[in-house]
């Protein structure tokens, strides 16, 4: 199991029970931490819990996510966001995934949940509520019901969703992992599904679990991340010639922020604050 952490600790710290509630424990848990101070990890759970700091401002995700695969000793890479909590399935899943197909790169399904001030635990704090997270959970709805699926097949590769997946660690090697030119937010995990592609990878939907979302405040569009955004665009296009974050891309445009071509991006102005914070969405918006 493999995390990146910037702050969040209480994100981490369900991530983590959700971990020691796994029918087959993981042998590990990596945490690449992008702050200062390590986060506050237990030293009970059952498995080991290994840390490493990744520098870097903005957020550095794509030499997060490589530092972690490198501190890892383990023959399956199973990324899972920090503000996600596995189901007790979810180890078990991965692996039996990996027995079928090696060559694979599995994404579970997700489902994500409102603001809740009060956490996801148990009356014991040890393990997550379960029940309370299966009724209040809520299925993205660009994404597929995987209620009634073992494994499916993937054809698109931009579907790689950095959320949650899981793939063997020469997979992830075979692909060279992440692109470091990558800097703050946005298309490194396009990027990274171009790459497993062509390195001969097949990608597949995985039944049988589920990641549950923990909530925190989304903007739409994400205009706290333009600049990033767009220089992230901007090298996806130079490497794959062709645009990702098109849905992002075309807001900003409509907004006046930008004019882009077949080949160009050009920056008209920077959004202000105001126009960031407007862009902000309430406690009961999920997803973006």
């Amino acid at each position: 199991m493999l995390t990146l952490v910037r702050g969040r600790q209480e994100h981490l710290d369900h991530l983590i029970a959700g971990l020691r509630a796994q029918h087959r424990a993981p042998d590990e848990l990596v945490v690449a931490y992008m702050q200062d101070k390590p986060p506050r990890l237990p030293d009970d759970t059952g498995f080991a819990i290994r840390s490493v700091r990744v520098d870097g401002d903005p957020l550095p995700l794509a030499k997060a996510r490589n530092c972690a695969a490198d501190t890892s000793t383990g023959d399956i890479l199973a990324f899972l966001d920090v503000d996600c909590i596995p189901d007790p399935t979810f180890v078990q899943r991965a692996a039996e995934a990996i027995d079928g197909d090696p060559t694979g790169v599995y994404l579970p399904e997700v489902r994500y949940l409102p603001a809740n001030a009060h956490g996801w635990l148990d009356d014991d704090g040890l393990e997550p509520d379960y029940a309370s997270l299966r009724a209040q959970g809520e299925r993205h709805p660009a994404k597929p019901d995987l209620a009634d699926c073992a494994v499916r097949t993937i054809d698109d590769f931009g579907e790689l969703w950095g959320l949650a997946f899981i793939l063997t660690a020469d997979t992830w090697h075979a692909a060279e992992g992440m692109n470091e030119d990558y800097i703050g937010y946005g298309a490194e995990e396009t990027d990274l599904g171009r790459r497993l592609q062509r390195s001969g990878a097949s990608l597949f939907w995985l039944g049988g679990t589920v990641c549950f979302h923990q909530h925190h405040t989304v903007h739409k569009p994400p205009l706290q991340h333009f600049e990033s955004i767009v220089r992230n665009a901007r090298l996806f296009r130079s490497l794959w010639g062709e645009w990702c974050m098109d849905y992002w891309l075309e807001d900003f445009a409509r907004r006046g922020l930008i004019e882009r071509s077949e080949t160009v991006i050009k920056v008209l102005r920077e959004p202000g604050a105001a126009e960031i914070e407007a862009t902000r969405q309430g406690p009961q918006v999920r997803f973006s």
